[in-house]
């Protein structure tokens, strides 16, 4: 593992697909330390719509006016990322308290294990119901126009998503 660098952050995630609640997290916690690495994982108990590499397109054009942030995927355990990369702290995102719960107990095993610290930043209200889940769900199975679902995501991410899941008529 190689040293800790100082003011270096991880905010990890799948980001299937990047929200615009993703990208609130992201501007914030670029504020706060000098360098932002988000890293794109993937998760082998889930489905992706997205390849890693795709998910790490779509996060790099929207934050490319971040000069302090960079874009990586990984896979295997995220502490095991963020060491390798000598982050200090993992910053994670939370919605409501049952986010924060599940949060919590990863948060605790990853200093415990890895000792790395986690920040938690409160998700912007008009960010705070929003679900890469619930929005591949609406795509997937409701009828919609595109331009509403930018609310969520960004307009190009909304346009990707209606092509990689809407059935074709």
């Amino acid at each position: 593992m190689q040293g800790k660098t100082p003011n270096l952050a991880v905010f990890p995630g799948m980001f299937d697909p990047v929200t615009h609640g993703h990208l609130d997290i992201i501007r914030r916690a670029a504020k706060l330390w000098k360098k932002l690495i988000v890293g794109v994982g993937d998760n082998p108990l889930k489905e992706e719509v997205f390849t890693q590499e795709e998910r790490k397109e779509m996060l790099i054009t929207h934050t490319k006016d971040l000069a302090n942030v960079c874009v990586e995927t990984y896979s295997g355990l995220t502490i095991e990322f963020a060491r390798s990369v000598g982050a200090q702290v993992m910053v994670r995102g939370i919605r409501d308290n049952v986010d924060l719960h599940a949060e919590l107990e990863i948060a605790t095993t990853n200093l415990i294990v890895g000792g790395i610290e986690t920040a938690f930043l409160m998700t912007s209200g008009q960010h705070v119901l929003t679900s890469s889940t619930l929005i591949k769900q609406i795509v997937e199975i409701g009828q919609y126009n595109t331009e509403p679902l930018a609310k969520l995501v960004p307009l190009d991410v909304a346009k990707r998503l209606e092509d990689r899941l809407r059935p074709r008529a």
